[in-house]
């Protein structure tokens, strides 16, 4: 749990610029006001804060930030929120249970603020601030209300960033001057008459789950809020859960996937190369990490120590490795002594820590992270300069041909360039929708510099003692957040064939029910669902990942929106009348308008044509937009003005 002394240190290592106002203790923020007026400070910016629980759903929680000076008890701003939101009329009221407060916020009545979500590690609370605050400094309590702080809007949204917690900005005056409109659930499925959602096959009383699919839904979409909208997709499509260690998460059973199917491709391809996989202790010794002066130098900062065994000081302390190369290369030393023992070709697939601050983000930077690390040794520097090109073209195919994402294969400048190394060779994305280009993966020439510093010689040919050519290159877990902000749009993911966990969901809708006909309706559901675990067993002896949704307690509704949601590609509908005329109803999910029907005999070799032509239409689409927003520049002049566009 975060303490007041936390929240200003982690002010301070965000960089961000505050004023601290001591005072009396404040219980309520009249009493704040007062505080304020007695010692001649502006008070436009002082916060009211309202801490906001479902009255059937208490685990839906809210954290609402205003004005002090806007009358909120007028306008009941709690119903207006409730409508907004679709909690509906009066579901909204104040949570005054001090444990509560306490267990998700980390402070007292009259210490909540905006700040407190730095102790809201599971993410419950949602934080809403009123769009006319943020037009000007806020004041607010850092956990403690005998102590308030100063900060921009910008930099109160930085800081919940930083703890995960993007604010929804609501006008709430606006809000009490016009009609209350909920948040628009994900579309549902736009079937045929006769097919797919059709009321004539059995799916009756689908509208109230559609309704209910707005709180499982996206609410947030990537046009108003792009950071909001990532971090809201990850949770909801249950790729991540937060834990209660800032920058660190938890990987659940859909992202992890993802990342096997990386991992598996990847791995094939350099194993046949005569690369050899490997494992090195993640624990590395203070003296072997500052062997390298130019190499620690750049890790320093992230640098994670072990200095404590139980209750005993440790002798020494011991690092978490940022990165490999101190810590195998004494091994190397050990093990090269003639040219016969070259090349040496070693790759792990390990975790590593990385102790930074710079807002950490879900995939893309975060403490500990997955990846492979690869670490070679050449008797030549022809021959280690050709692996760093060999890698960077698997790296370069991993983003095309798995995640349908394009990149630019090119070199790092000087200042970016691998401490310790020659040379940086990169494979770089861009985030159309954030407008930013992201690091996708890297090869690097290290030279002759590491097996100088460790003694990694051999013997050549001629008998004489030659230091080796090494080179290092890893890609990380990164790839997964840059594949799912490439593609996925407001209804959810949108995830490529060759790695979604499920390619092809099969989802029955039941038989109209008609009195006197129980028997006649369990045997014809049966033989229904028969046929679906058919097509499905089919699919997977191809080698296509297929599930068939037949559990009983959700409608086909509900279903439809949870996978479109989860980004399965490719959505297989069953009915009564499909049924009878043998076919079955096909959904893509990259174009939720396109419907076709199949026959049962040519499903299977449709379907596996179909993936495939996903998967090309989907790195298609993403190159068009990327070239779209990419400019050849040939003179510096035309730079900065291009940069502008």
């Amino acid at each position: 749990m975060i303490e007041p002394s936390g929240v200003l240190e982690a002010l301070g290592s965000l960089s961000i610029e505050h004023e601290v106002f001591n005072h009396e203790i404040a219980h309520t923020v009249e009493e704040l006001l007062s505080r304020f007026d007695g010692a001649g400070k502006e008070s436009a910016g002082v916060c009211k804060n309202m801490f906001l629980a479902h009255k059937k759903k208490p685990e839906l929680m809210f954290l609402v930030v205003c004005r002090a000076s806007l009358d909120t008890k007028a306008m009941k701003l709690e119903n207006l929120l409730a409508k907004h939101l679709g909690a509906g009329s009066g579901n909204l009221r104040f949570q005054m249970d001090p444990n509560v407060l306490w267990n998700h916020l980390g402070v007292k009545a009259g210490s909540v603020s905006p700040l407190a979500v730095c102790n809201d590690k599971e993410c419950k609370v949602t934080l809403i601030i009123d769009k006319k605050l943020m037009e000007q400094k806020i004041f607010c309590h850092p956990l403690i209300n005998d102590m308030s702080v100063g900060l921009s809007s910008e930099d109160l949204v930085k800081f919940c960033d930083h703890f995960n917690h993007v604010p929804r900005i609501i006008d709430f005056e606006e809000l009490a001057a016009g009609p209350a409109k909920p948040t628009k659930a994900p579309k549902g499925p736009k079937g045929k008459k006769g097919g797919e959602g059709a009321a004539g096959e059995g799916a009756a009383g689908e509208g109230k789950t559609i309704k209910k699919q707005t709180k499982e839904g996206m609410t947030v979409t990537w046009e108003e809020n792009f950071a909001g909208w990532y971090s809201e997709l990850i949770v909801k499509t249950e790729m991540i859960e937060y834990y209660d260690i800032s920058g660190c998460y938890i990987l659940r059973p859909w992202a992890f996937k993802m990342w096997e199917a990386v991992h598996h491709w990847f791995d094939a391809q350099i194993r046949a190369s005569g690369v050899e996989n490997c494992y090195f202790p993640i624990f590395v010794s203070e003296d072997a990490l500052n062997k390298e002066k130019d190499h620690i130098a750049d890790f320093a900062p992230e640098v994670a120590w072990v200095t404590k065994s139980g209750q005993s000081e440790m002798e020494a302390p011991i690092a978490i490795r940022p990165t490999s190369e101190t810590i195998m290369y004494p091994a190397f030393h050990k093990w090269i002594s003639s040219h016969r023992d070259l090349p040496m070709r070693l790759n792990q697939w390990c975790n590593v820590v990385r102790w930074e601050f710079k807002n950490p983000t879900p995939f893309l930077r975060t403490r500990e992270f997955l990846w492979q690390e690869g670490h070679t040794a050449y008797a030549t520097k022809e021959e280690a300069d050709m692996e760093v090109m060999e890698i960077l073209s698997l790296y370069q195919r991993i983003y095309s041909e798995l995640l349908a994402v394009p990149v630019i294969r090119g070199q790092k400048t000087e200042k970016e360039k691998f401490p310790g190394g020659d040379y940086t060779t990169t494979v770089e994305g861009y985030i159309t929708r954030a407008g930013k280009a992201i690091q996708g993966a890297t090869s690097h020439g290290l030279g002759q510099n590491f097996s100088k510093m460790f003694n990694i010689s051999f013997e050549d040919q001629k008998g004489e003692k030659r230091f080796v050519w090494q080179n290092s290159w890893g890609c990380t877990t990164r790839s997964i957040g840059v594949m799912v902000m490439t593609h996925s749009d407001n209804e959810g993911l949108v995830l490529p064939p060759k790695v979604a966990p499920v390619q092809v969901v099969f989802i029955p809708i039941p038989p109209p029910k008609k009195a006197g006909q129980h028997e006649e309706h369990r045997v014809r559901q049966n033989a229904m669902l028969d046929k679906m675990h058919e097509l499905s067993k089919a699919l997977k002896a191809r080698g296509i990942r297929s599930k068939v949704d037949d559990g009983t307690n959700r409608t086909p509704a509900y279903k439809h929106n949870h996978w479109t949601l989860k980004g399965v590609p490719v959505r297989v509908v069953l009915g009564s009348k499909d049924f009878d005329q043998g076919q079955v109803t096909i959904k893509k999910r990259i174009d939720e308008e396109f419907e076709t029907a199949v026959t049962f005999d040519e499903s299977v070799a449709y379907l596996s044509t179909l993936l495939d032509e996903i998967q090309a239409d989907m790195y298609a689409r993403a190159v068009a937009e990327r070239d779209a927003h990419l400019s050849q520049i040939t003179e510096w002049k035309y730079f900065v003005p291009q940069l502008d566009k």
